[in-house]
């Protein structure tokens, strides 16, 4: 644990001209006398670190030293092509890692560029969790992580509507979507088909000594992609005819589905003689059908089924009356 905090203190003194014994205690999350007895060790090492007297001062390598101790470990390089996801990072368990792939990089880099970490963290920044909704982690996230990076077998125990089913999975990727976390793996010890599991449905896990062989032509962008598609067409069970204004046609890809609406817009026949065009929407129910489209106020006709604009024509009564 103390090695590696003295080398973390050297690429931070390498990657920086000079640090007060309060900044290396707050990045190190140690106390300023530890910093003392790690400088100390240091030199008496033969590493040479410096420590400048007075409310200036502060600790700083002289003498143009470069440690050697730049090169990238397996995790921290997977962690640096991740750095942009901090939060994701933490729930992973894998910041340790990307914070000592980020020094080692700012360590190895010329004076002139020694502020594009910082500059590249300025101009952008993904925030994944979706609005309106406190983002969870995963007790097990970190577990499952970890065999999803060592491609290890992974036997899970998973809860599937009011059961649990037990399943031995090849664990192939992790994705974030909108503040939820899903795996994709395939079942039977990598013989099966792939499939989406939700984290938090994990009731407990254990990793196998055992690894799996990765299919090399497993492309997960495009495996989520294609599966993302398919869940929400699942979702779209019933359709409804409405005919929409100009307006309305403008607004309701923002009402219903995106995907699905701008499908049935660009399916739908010309405008009629007053602009308006009938199209054919599929919908999840028409509970759902109910709550989205309504929104679009008079922009928007429900022709059928009957019963959807019976209700239709049933909530413009009340509302009539009541502005009446």
């Amino acid at each position: 644990m103390r090695a590696a905090r003295l080398i973390k203190m050297v690429l931070l003194l390498q990657a920086r001209p000079s640090m007060t014994g309060a900044e290396l205690a707050q990045e190190l999350e140690v106390s300023e006398r530890t910093i003392t007895r790690d400088a100390l060790a240091l030199s008496e090492a033969g590493v040479p670190v410096y420590a400048d007297r007075g409310r200036a001062g502060g600790y700083r390598l002289i003498g143009g030293y470069r440690t050697r101790l730049t090169g990238l470990g397996r995790s921290e390089a997977e962690a640096l092509f991740l750095s942009g996801l901090p939060g994701a990072l933490r729930e992973m368990g894998l910041e340790d890692a990307a914070s000592a792939a980020r020094l080692k990089v700012s360590a190895a880099l010329l004076p002139s560029l020694k502020d594009a970490s910082d500059s590249a963290a300025q101009r952008f920044h993904l925030d994944a969790p979706g609005w309106y909704q406190e983002p969870e982690t995963p007790d097990l996230l970190p577990a499952i992580a970890e065999a999803v990076w060592d491609d290890r077998l992974l036997r899970a125990r998973y809860r599937r509507r009011d059961t649990e089913v037990e399943r031995e999975l090849a664990p192939y990727g992790l994705v974030l979507k909108a503040g939820v976390w899903y795996l994709c793996a395939r079942a039977d010890g990598g013989t099966g088909t792939a499939r989406v599991y939700r984290i938090d449905r994990f009731t407990a896990v254990s990793l196998c000594e055992e690894q799996f062989v990765r299919d090399e032509d497993f492309d997960l962008p495009s495996f989520w992609e294609e599966r993302a598609a398919q869940f929400t067409r699942s979702l779209l069970r019933t359709e409804v005819v409405v005919r929409l204004s100009e307006a309305g046609a403008r607004r309701l890809p923002y009402a219903a589905d995106r995907a699905a609406a701008r499908a049935a817009l660009d399916a739908a026949g010309p405008p009629d003689e007053r602009g308006r065009v009938t199209v054919t929407l599929p919908v999840e129910s028409l509970d759902v059908a109910y709550t989205q489209l309504f929104g679009l106020g008079p922009e928007l006709e429900i022709l059928e089924p009957s019963g959807l604009r019976e209700r239709f024509a049933a909530a413009a009564a009340r509302m009539r009356a009541l502005y009446d």
